[in-house]
């Protein structure tokens, strides 16, 4: 299974991005709002600078207090974002979240962002393919 067959079954809101200079305190705020794990931190919308999640906030909050709200994105994200392509392996794919200890990962093509995979998705997408490969074993047994 490829990584632009997860992104055909999501919803097709695009990938939320904020600028550099957003403040920690409105990053939070979109997180909650729209129910989402991170953000991904742009200038431009399609080119991925860095990555933010509610782990890294949680962390800064624990380190250094609430001082750290009014800071921007910048001094907190991930810049060096591990990410993948549309025909990138889900196996890969989940293999590379697994081992960096990382639930959210970019899609690229080329340098343009164009979706955001998470955990969830590849479970969820790997999941079904058990499934269907379930199926299929069980009807070649019973000769469907």
């Amino acid at each position: 299974m490829l990584v632009h067959q997860i992104l055909k079954s999501k919803a097709a809101e695009g990938v939320v991005t904020v600028g550099p200079d957003t403040s920690i305190s409105e990053a939070a705020k979109i997180l909650g709002e729209r129910g989402i794990g991170t953000v991904l931190v742009s200038e431009d919308g399609t080119t991925a600078q860095g990555i933010l999640s509610e782990r890294d906030i949680v962390r800064e909050l624990a380190k250094s207090g609430s001082g750290c709200l009014s800071k921007p994105v910048s001094a907190y994200m991930t810049r060096n974002l591990i990410t993948c392509t549309a025909q990138s392996n889900v196996a890969d794919v989940l293999k590379k979240m697994t081992d960096g200890h990382f639930r959210h990962m970019p899609v690229l093509d080329g340098e343009t962002l164009v979706g955001l995979i998470s955990l969830g998705d590849v479970v969820k997408a790997q999941l079904q393919k058990l499934e269907m490969e379930k199926d299929a074993l069980e009807g070649m047994i019973m000769g469907h």
